[in-house]
């Protein structure tokens, strides 16, 4: 079997074409223009270029964007107080802190700063909350992007057996709890999990989240089941170059796999479509507009 490719940059564009659509229609029947405020402290290169692409896919959807910049020095009370200033701009529907910060600053404290309804990387313990308990917050950028390719593939995913290799608060438990309320049968697994490869033989979808180049083997795969990447992991390549791989070993799995993300090129651009359609939720609800019906 050769597995079909989810092409996550196609998905993204036409997640990113009905953001622009929903963007246009809020600034035409409301007067209300989706305003995503991002800030980075210090220069981590990857962070760099992520932050870049944001501020740019903002305006092209037609949302107001804001880009702080803060030196690496930056103290853990400046930070918070501009995450305080932007929670009482009215202009500004969306907040995102770029991770990771410097060592000196508490991560969890600048989390929790933000407002919980402008925190449209679902990271706040209220949205996670929410999440969990079937409660309307909002849902971390990479698993929804997950979801909505999942979806995309195979429609309902009712009674599907899923595995999510990987706990991480970012993307596996949310993962998890995602295609519960999708009515699948849920495994989490991780590094320590005892017959691993057994466990991800039986589920109908593998999503690895685990951070380990390739952990996730090709004949662990059952036959016809669809595979989603979330790994991103630089590895040593030919002739002294670097060459990025995911958590599943991709050529071994795609024989047997129904369907399977790339690395790069698949979960990826997923991440900030889902960051922009997050924001265009979150302006919603804040002036209680309904969603559906734009």
């Amino acid at each position: 079997m050769s597995a079909r490719i989810i092409d996550g940059k196609a998905f993204s564009a036409t997640v990113r074409e009905a953001v622009a659509r929903d963007v246009t229609t809020l600034k035409a029947n409301h007067g209300i223009t989706p305003g995503l405020a991002v800030v980075i402290v210090g220069e981590d290169p990857a962070s760099q270029v992520y932050v870049r692409n944001k501020v740019k896919q903002t305006a092209e959807c037609g949302m107001n964007g804001w880009h702080f910049e803060l030196p690496a020095d930056t103290s853990e009370e400046t930070l918070l107080a501009k995450v305080a200033e932007l929670n009482a701009d009215p202009a500004v529907n969306g907040i995102l802190v770029q991770l990771p910060l410097p060592k000196h600053i508490n991560e969890a404290a600048v989390i929790e700063a933000i407002a919980p309804e402008k925190d449209v990387d679902g990271f706040h313990v209220v949205n996670s909350g929410l999440l969990a308990t079937g409660g309307r917050g909002m849902v971390p950028c990479t698993p929804l992007g997950c979801l909505l390719m999942l979806q995309d593939t195979l429609g309902d995913l009712s009674g599907k057996k899923a595995i999510v290799v990987g706990r991480s608060n970012i993307v596996g438990k949310p993962m998890a709890q995602l295609l519960l309320d999708a009515n699948c049968t849920v495994t989490i697994a991780h590094s320590r999990t005892r017959d691993l490869a057994d466990e991800v033989r039986a589920a109908d979808i593998v999503v690895a989240a685990v951070g380990r180049p390739e952990m996730v083997k090709g004949d662990w795969i059952k036959d016809g089941a669809t595979v989603i990447d979330v790994g991103i992991n630089r590895v040593p390549g030919a002739e002294g170059k670097t060459r990025l791989v995911g958590d599943v070993e991709f050529a071994a799995a795609a024989e047997r796999a129904g369907a399977i993300t790339p690395v790069p090129g698949g979960v990826g651009p997923m991440t900030i479509a889902c960051l922009l359609k997050n924001t265009v939720t979150a302006t919603c609800r804040q002036n209680n507009i309904d969603l559906a019906a734009l």
